[in-house]
């Protein structure tokens, strides 16, 4: 047999048996170990995305959808205020409590300095004048308008958190 790269220590050896990949006891427990590692490691990844429940997916949709409004809207003043400094938040014009059906809709959210948006409950009236401002009246009067509620299916909600990261991870590569 040809000698071959021990998949342990890296040296090499040759083989006494036909599919033997490590060159003695302590690399082949190395060699083991590592592998039980990582299948143990792709079995809790596998576990953990099988018991998520609908709530953790739709959470982590909107930190992806979150993360992406602050990026989208960086270098930007608040929406309310206009202030460029402190922690930046995507703040929603219409609430996710009051409005779920808009809560990935990119017109509805805008960044926002966390006064605004946490303290101040949103400064919807600022927040209105200056999205008017930014997108026109009739778009504001439909986001201000009824629309149908949304139900999403752990699906979709895989789908909308990977589209948002996708799109996340561009603005950042071209930066």
């Amino acid at each position: 047999m040809r000698a071959k790269a021990c998949k342990g220590c890296g040296n090499k050896f040759v083989p006494e048996r036909p599919l033997q990949s490590a060159c003695g006891i302590e690399c082949a427990y190395k060699v083991g170990k590592a592998n039980g590692t990582k299948k143990r490691a792709a079995q809790y990844r596998a576990d953990k995305k099988r018991i998520k429940s609908r709530a953790d997916w739709m959470k982590e949709a909107q930190q992806s959808f979150n993360r992406w409004v602050r990026l989208r809207d960086e270098g930007q003043p608040c929406i309310s205020c206009g202030t460029q400094t402190g922690k930046r938040n995507a703040g929603h014009y219409r609430s996710v409590g009051a409005c779920p059906e808009l809560r990935f809709e990119p017109k509805n959210c805008h960044v926002q300095c966390e006064r605004c948006n946490s303290w101040l409950s949103g400064n919807a009236i600022e927040y209105r004048i200056n999205l008017i401002k930014k997108i026109g009246l009739p778009m504001v009067e439909w986001l201000e308008s009824s629309h149908a509620a949304k139900k999403y299916t752990i699906e979709q909600l895989e789908n909308i958190k990977a589209e948002y990261a996708r799109l996340a991870r561009e603005i950042e590569q071209k930066c």
